[in-house]
């Protein structure tokens, strides 16, 4: 059972005393002290085991060890007892807790059973091919289904490589450095990745930007292609050599040949923009109470758009509310000390009730709308789909984040964060004086030029989903703030709360 690093003392002692742990494992000293500060209230807690001690970890606590010394410590246990223990295991035992990251609430433990995890991994790996010469890299949490399935479990069934990013940070390097064959992301990393190229390209001289102009024409039409089938244009080849090579190069997936987003919604300008450039992005769906994915895509089956077509050996059906269900081997066990949630989330037919909207084609590809409890009711009594919204306020260059507001109210506004990358472009264009992201936030040039950008997008929009004031953020949500999960998805209610005056503003 993995831990967020990011998680408060309080929240460590919820996960451990919850899941009744007896032994916590930690990275240094931070986390050590996270626990020593609420052991008092652990008493199943029997032992903590430091695995990289510094200089300000102190081990003389009561049952702390070093990562070496609990080492010698299982030298001392008999083979016979470690054997009873597997013996007595069965493939319907509880494998993992995965507490889920809480966008709203205390988080739920997801119980995953060794069948699970075996199914769902083999399940993966043999559909996109994967196998023993494969390298990858980890980077997110691995308390995340999602990081393990791709870089733990997965990887054991096809014995592929998984290499240990040193920081998000130093992504990009690692990048270069390992050149992954596959390559999984969450939406905010391919976003990251998307605004620096264009930060870059746009220093690149005029003929280098006509021909990267063409070849992203040539790019797009040839995914559009392959998703019906067709052959690429024979200009294809050409793109490949002056620029789509490249681009992959200087990116480290030069020799990537599975590139897949998951865990949050994802642009389709994002989508769009990786497909010209001849990575063919891939959209993949699930959740934790599914051991990750219950719907993948791959090079030679997929829609832009689309978040793919059902696990091979698993069920999807769209219910009469247009809620996404889903059932087979990778459908947990229910949640740990609460039946009640387990009840409200899997039916008596085995119907794992996902809380999306989405639709399913004739393809039996699936396209997510919206979270069902996302869903904003306006006081008109409309239902709006606020992600939806969210994904076309993104597509504007210098917004970074969006976050659509309007429940019980008359009408839509938008918070949103800007792109500090392309932020001097910006004050130069709305001839905004501001110097910061902080002093951009409160200028009025630059609130009514990005206004006037949203009044573009709301020209595709039906009236009552249209964005009819925003305010601009000092700075980007992040993890640290608490706005964000440690898989970057948005805590709405916990920005509602910090933005309250803000909100309220927009409403007067």
């Amino acid at each position: 059972m993995g831990i967020y690093t990011t998680n408060s003392p309080d929240l460590c002692h919820y996960v451990a005393d919850h899941s009744d742990s007896a032994i916590a494992v930690v990275e240094n000293s931070e986390q050590l002290a996270k626990f020593e500060s609420v052991r008092a209230r652990l008493p199943k807690l029997k032992a903590i085991v430091v695995m990289r001690p510094d200089r300000e970890c102190a081990l003389s606590g009561e049952n702390v060890y070093s990562w070496e010394q609990m080492l010698a410590l299982a030298d001392e246990t008999p083979e016979e007892d470690l054997e009873s223990r597997i013996s007595g295991q069965s493939a319907d035992d509880v494998c993992t807790l995965i507490y889920t990251s809480g966008t709203t609430g205390t988080p739920k433990a997801v119980m995953l059973t060794h069948d699970n995890l075996t199914f769902t991994a083999s399940q993966v790996m043999t559909t996109i091919g994967a196998a023993n010469q494969d390298v990858q890299i980890s980077y997110l949490p691995l308390s995340h289904i999602a990081e393990q399935i791709v870089n733990v479990h997965a990887p054991m069934f096809g014995g592929a490589e998984v290499w240990f990013a040193e920081s998000l940070e130093k992504l990009g390097d690692n990048l270069r450095e390992v050149r992954p064959t596959i390559m999984f992301a969450v939406p905010r990393v391919w976003e990251k990745i998307q605004a620096k190229m264009i930060e870059a390209g746009s220093k690149n001289p005029w003929i280098k930007k006509k021909v990267a102009s063409w070849a992203r024409g040539v790019g797009l039409q040839s995914s559009y292609a392959a998703q019906r089938g067709e052959l690429a244009p024979g200009t294809r080849v050409l793109a490949e050599k002056l620029v789509f090579s490249k681009v992959r190069e200087k990116l480290g997936l030069d020799r990537c040949r599975f590139h897949a987003t998951s865990a949050a919604p994802i642009s389709r300008d994002t989508l769009e923009f990786f497909h010209s450039l001849g990575i063919t992005l891939l959209e993949v769906y699930g959740m934790s109470e599914c051991s990750g994915p219950a719907t993948l895509s791959t090079a030679t089956k997929f829609r832009i758009g689309s978040v793919g077509w059902v696990l091979p050996g698993g069920e999807i059906k769209i219910a009469e509310d247009g809620e996404i269900c889903m059932r087979g081997r990778h459908i947990f066990k229910g949640y740990y000390k609460d039946p009640e949630a387990t009840a409200a989330a899997l039916d008596g037919e085995g119907w794992l009730h996902s809380g999306d909207i989405g639709e399913l084609d004739e393809l039996g590809f699936v396209k997510i709308t919206d979270r069902k409890k996302d869903l904003i009711i306006t006081a008109g009594g409309e239902n709006v789909a606020p992600q939806l919204i969210e994904g076309m306020l993104k597509s504007i260059p210098i917004v970074s984040q969006a976050v659509v507001i309007g429940d019980r109210r008359k009408y839509l506004v938008a918070l949103v964060a800007l792109d500090e990358t392309k932020l001097p472009g910006a004050l130069r264009s709305s001839g905004s004086l501001a110097k910061s992201m902080e002093e951009a936030s409160r200028c009025e040039q630059m609130q009514s030029w990005v206004m006037a950008q949203v009044e573009d997008k709301n020209r595709e929009l039906a009236r009552a989903q249209t964005i009819k004031r925003i305010h601009i953020l000092p700075a980007e949500l992040s993890i640290e703030g608490g706005e964000l999960t440690p898989t970057m998805k948005v805590k709405r209610r916990v920005v509602s709360d910090n933005y309250a005056k803000s909100i309220a503003a927009l409403y007067v």
